[in-house]
């Protein structure tokens, strides 16, 4: 091959988007054909209230060991600073 023929091979995004087919993923392919079978059920978009409750618990005992961890470790450090000699 010339680069020539190169040149005149050329592609581009507005070509590639103009196509009047477009193969679907190995993916999408593959959950077509297992839905086709056994369609999937549906699933919630929120949580249950139920749900939501209990985890707002555990993030602020959650943040509170994270803060309290945070604050030992500064006094910790300047507890080690006070005492270090210059």
């Amino acid at each position: 091959m010339s680069e020539r023929d190169d040149e005149e091979r050329e592609f581009d995004i507005k070509w590639a988007d103009g196509a009047e087919h477009k193969e679907p993923s190995a993916r999408a392919r593959m959950l077509a054909a297992r839905w086709k079978e056994n369609p999937p059920g549906p699933v919630p978009f929120r949580a249950d209230p139920e749900h939501v409750e209990s985890a707002r618990r555990s993030s602020w005992v959650s943040t509170a060991v994270v803060l309290g961890c945070v604050a030992a470790v500064i006094v910790l450090l300047g507890y080690i600073n006070f005492r270090a000699p210059y």
